[in-house]
């Protein structure tokens, strides 16, 4: 008898060994439907909305997820929320969600849509109010701008430009990040080099788009000198590009590489470089999870360097970048990641200073809002 239950234990080990093992190696992944939802873009704007439009729909194309993006008809929360419940109306349960605009749209559906997965990017506990508890089904992503806006200063400086500035869209948080690691990269590059005479003209625009009175204050800048604007903030590059086209002058991107919108508007070799952040990277490894089951909700991760090689981190220079040998190399800008990987380089993210606060040897002339 003993011998019989033993050999009965056996085969209902070697059962359960294989049940799981076809359990773990079969495994379904989740099903999900992806919503995207534009904030005051749209998805060819070579900024937040198409990288994340085009994120989503590569990630859902390679999976076989249904994919849909929606565009709210206006620029207000009203129209954001009535999208998002759209797409839920339509059965999509999971909506991403680019930029801090969102902040309004969030806290007004999160809770009320509790089996819907909503990914928000660049939205930070300082949008959504220090009152707003996050849900389990809500997972936002706020990058460290200051980081790679300390790189785009610092080549730009190590590249021989010595009359810089900073046109930011509206200064919100993520906006200011970026300038004030600008303005860091600029005078630590300046005091690298021994330069005393490195200058750095700062305004924002108080909006998200060029116009006439941005491209004038523009050309103003670049008339008094100015030989390169790191232009940060949707489409307000335009006013910087054409006020540069007009001098043969440059720019600096954000976000995403944007050489090829703004040297193929404006002039092949106009940008310099562009400080990007892993919009792409974000959304798909946050899909990835949702479909393995381990949506990481409940949570604001705050995403940067977490590598010595540059392009496995959330935040960086684009490879388009005009290197050169004996300024600024790619070896100069692999040690420059490495030594702030490490931590003996350092950025503040301080964003109550401002921004003259970080020229220690350079000078800063801040402009204020242009409109």
């Amino acid at each position: 008898m003993k011998k019989i239950l033993a050999s009965v234990l056996c085969v209902l080990m070697i059962l359960s060994c294989f049940a799981f093992v076809s359990c773990e190696g079969g495994a379904k992944k989740e099903d999900c439907k992806v919503a995207m939802v534009t904030d005051y873009g749209d998805i060819t704007d070579q900024s937040f909305n198409q990288t994340t439009y085009e994120a989503c729909k590569e990630y859902c194309d390679a999976n076989s997820v249904t994919f849909k993006y929606f565009k709210p008809a206006t620029n207000s929360d009203d129209d954001r929320v009535a999208q998002i419940e759209a797409a839920i109306d339509e059965g999509f349960n999971v909506i991403v969600m680019p930029g801090y605009a969102f902040a309004n749209a969030i806290k007004a559906t999160v809770n009320e849509y509790t089996d819907v997965k909503f990914v928000a990017l660049d939205v930070g506990s300082g949008d959504l109010g220090a009152d707003f508890t996050v849900p389990a089904n809500l997972y936002c992503a706020v990058y460290q701008e200051e980081l790679c806006g300390y790189m785009a200063g610092f080549a730009a400086v190590k590249l021989g430009y010595k009359k810089l500035g900073f046109l930011g869209g509206m200064a919100v948080p993520a906006v200011v990040r970026y300038g004030f690691g600008f303005v860091q990269g600029v005078d630590a590059a300046a005091k690298e080099l021994g330069l005393s005479d490195v200058e750095v003209m700062y305004a924002y625009g108080n909006q998200f788009y060029g116009d006439a009175d941005i491209t004038a204050r523009m050309d103003t800048w670049y008339s008094a000198g100015t030989e390169v604007v790191f232009a940060c903030g949707g489409g307000i590059y335009s006013s910087a590009a054409e006020a540069a086209k007009k001098v043969n002058m440059k720019v600096i991107g954000v976000d995403v590489d944007q050489k090829g919108i703004i040297d193929g508007q404006y002039g092949e070799g106009m940008t310099v470089t562009s400080a990007m952040k892993g919009l792409a990277a974000t959304v798909k490894t946050v899909l990835s999870d949702i479909q393995a089951g381990k949506f990481a909700g409940g949570k604001i991760d705050t995403l940067g360097i977490v590598s010595d090689v540059p392009a496995e981190n959330y935040v960086q220079i684009a490879e388009s970048t005009q290197f050169a040998d004996g300024k600024f190399a790619v070896a100069d800008y692999e040690a420059l990641v490495k030594a702030m990987h490490a931590g003996t380089v350092t950025v503040s993210n301080d964003i109550t200073k401002t921004a003259a606060d970080f020229g220690t040897v350079v000078k800063v002339t801040d402009q204020g809002n242009i409109k």
